[in-house]
């Protein structure tokens, strides 16, 4: 398999970002089978409890999933700005310091997520029914966050230096395996949801192993010397100061979507089930805007690095046209014929759950626009170095998704907790605008003034 490092500092920048996407958005929606695949064979052969059981932790998952997610790749955008200034051996140094950090993080979550699991699942209001279910299926998972964190570290580094087709091609494989081993774990040897976990933490445990294979023979600009892991402390306070915040802000949205699975659960196991299977067919449709998030934030880094303000300023244009698109068809499909997906999940009360299924999709569909605007703005401000700003994005999600969840809780509505998260997209997306704007006239104004001379 032949390496390929793309830089992003040359050519059309629509063409590039949308050919860097592309890979992403596929590796995406194969990452998305991991808990796909273990609601899909869970709840056919297990039945409608398992079912909710796995889609009560989905929360819990976000914020795993999502904090390894942001850490991970907040500690590659410095890895990113080496790479587009050419400067190989602190892009070395860069990637030392993100391992480093990764590896005393993921130990420190996971001992602090199995610790805190069982009270946690109790202060959520888990049903009784699926209790014993959700704990053993969630401590697997947080038991496996070493393995999350080996994969998406590597991915990150890969994607920091242009390359969005290998991590695509570990994963599709480690999805595969995912699919074989839930069928295997659950259906002959009858180990219900734990045996769905198992099969999540083994698959992502391969696709890191894979992905450090790639890197050690076909990326000889990432063979490291003893020199390049002595990172020096200017490295780790910038990579901290990026990564942190960017974890953080994901763990503010987990932490709203906590608040809506708490208002859910109060309604019991069959809306849970529905709100699950709607939550996977509308995460496979969203998946594009993760990707051209990965996208933005790589190519921000690149050309920040670079110096580059008036092509970054392209290439947020360029993304914003693309995610418009790409939003008004994905609306169309789900809030048409998505309902039809709940077929591939539920066995038993598929009509009723169908009904409340389409209900969260119409909700959510027609709000894609401001989820777009989230997704590449808040990632391509990281990208140019801002940790903190993106953060307070996620503030406003906190704000806007539990305040609509308190009420839907207080009514006990399920359309309401359906419009939990588009509350969310449209206070962030808002906010993100005005931060994007500020950027771009005032502070890169400072840091680059002769290419602003005369405008």
């Amino acid at each position: 398999m032949k390496a390929v490092q793309l830089d992003m500092t040359k050519g059309n920048p629509m063409k590039i970002i949308f050919h860097f996407t592309l890979p992403i958005f596929i590796g995406n929606v194969f990452q998305q089978f991991y808990n796909m695949a273990d609601a899909v064979i869970v709840g056919k052969f297990v039945g409608n409890r398992a079912l909710a059981a796995v889609g009560s932790t989905g929360t819990i998952m976000f914020l795993i999933y999502g904090f390894v997610v942001g850490m991970t790749a907040g500690f590659t955008v410095l890895t990113a700005q080496k790479f587009g200034a050419g400067d190989m051996p602190a892009m070395r140094r860069t990637v030392a310091g993100a391992s480093i950090l990764s590896l005393i993080v993921g130990v420190i979550l996971t001992a602090a997520f199995m610790l805190f699991m069982k009270p946690w699942l109790i202060l959520m209001h888990t049903p009784e029914d699926i209790f014993a279910d959700a704990y053993a299926y969630i401590m697997i998972i947080s038991g496996g966050i070493l393995a999350q964190m080996l994969y998406n570290l590597l991915a990150s580094i890969l994607r920091a230096l242009g390359n969005s087709r290998v991590p695509l091609y570990f994963l599709i494989l480690s999805a595969l395996l995912n699919i074989v081993l839930d069928l295997a774990l659950i259906i002959i040897f009858h180990m219900g949801a734990a045996g769905a976990a198992v099969a999540t933490v083994i698959s992502q445990g391969v696709s890191g192993v894979l992905c450090l294979i790639y890197i050690i023979k076909k990326v000889p600009m990432l063979r490291m010397t003893r020199e390049d892991w002595r990172p020096s402390g200017s490295i780790l306070q910038t990579q901290i100061r990026i990564g942190i915040p960017m974890a953080l802000q994901y763990s503010i949205t987990a932490i709203g979507t906590m608040m809506v699975q708490s208002a859910l659960n109060l309604l019991g196991s069959t809306l849970v089930a529905a709100y699950t299977t709607a939550g996977k067919i509308e995460q496979v449709v969203t998946q594009a805007y993760v990707a051209m998030g990965t996208t933005m934030a790589t190519y921000g880094a690149q050309n920040m690095g670079a110096g580059d303000v008036s092509r970054i300023r392209q290439g947020f244009k360029a993304s914003t046209v693309i995610g418009i698109i790409y939003s008004v068809i994905a609306a169309a499909l789900v809030m048409t014929v998505g309902k039809y997906m709940t077929f591939l999940f539920v066995s038993e009360d598929v009509a009723l759950i169908m009904d409340s299924v389409n209900t969260y999709l119409i909700c959510a569909g027609t709000f894609f626009i401001p989820l777009a605007i989230v997704n590449i703005y808040r990632n391509g401000i990281q990208g140019l170095g801002y940790g903190l700003l993106p953060m307070m994005a996620g503030v406003a999600e906190l704000i806007g998704r539990g305040v609509v969840a308190v009420i839907a809780a207080g009514q006990k509505s399920y359309p309401g907790v359906c419009l939990a998260s588009p509350a969310a997209w449209i206070l962030a997306s808002a906010l993100l605008i005005g931060m994007y704007w500020y950027i771009v006239k005032k502070d890169l104004k400072k840091i680059f003034p002769d290419q602003y001379a005369g405008k």
